[in-house]
């Protein structure tokens, strides 16, 4: 089985509390998806809001998974830069697989799907991506291609006196030298 991969698709109530769901699940599974257990899709709304209004204003896409059952099983967002200097890559942010299809190869299925919609952007030369260390997040990016290309050393405060690296990753697309 495989996941079906949609880029930009249409926001619905359904898309919606199947991404809220699966941000919750997947960080308080231990997810490093920019919150630590233990969360409720409260929590997790305003950041959700956040990522919804930045694509109505066109500075954000979303690239969703869906199982066989139709659900929502894996996400990333892809950010645009701003800046007229860094406007030939681009961010991406919310990379995450829901626990139930972790071990199933949907990570690596999502970062190739990934790879291929930035390589439509017109423009675009590279993704760029943060990680929290400590977590291993950084070898399976590099499996995936990825570079670790920076570290800021306990950059990202999970809990008092408990800090992790911040990891930057990048790939190149092959368009230009990055």
């Amino acid at each position: 089985m495989s996941l079906t991969f949609t880029l930009d698709p249409a926001v619905t109530p359904d898309l919606r509390d199947g991404i809220l769901d699966m941000w919750t699940d997947v960080s308080n599974g231990g997810g490093a998806v920019g919150f630590v257990p233990s969360v409720t899709r409260e929590d997790v709304r305003p950041e959700l809001v956040r990522h919804f209004v930045a694509m109505a204003e066109g500075r954000c896409r979303l690239l969703v998974g869906h199982d066989e059952a139709g659900e929502v099983a894996a996400t990333a967002f892809f950010t645009f830069n701003t800046h007229r200097l860094m406007a030939h890559w681009v961010w991406l942010y919310t990379v995450m697989v829901h626990p139930r299809h972790q071990g199933k190869g949907y990570g690596r299925d999502l970062l190739s799907a990934a790879e291929g919609s930035a390589r439509t952007f017109d423009g675009i030369d590279a993704i760029r991506l943060t990680c929290r260390g400590g977590l291993g997040l950084e070898r399976f990016y590099g499996s995936c291609g990825y570079k670790e290309v920076g570290r800021i050393p306990d950059a990202i405060r999970v809990a008092p006196g408990e800090d992790r690296d911040d990891v930057i990753m990048l790939l190149p697309l092959g368009r230009a030298a990055v």
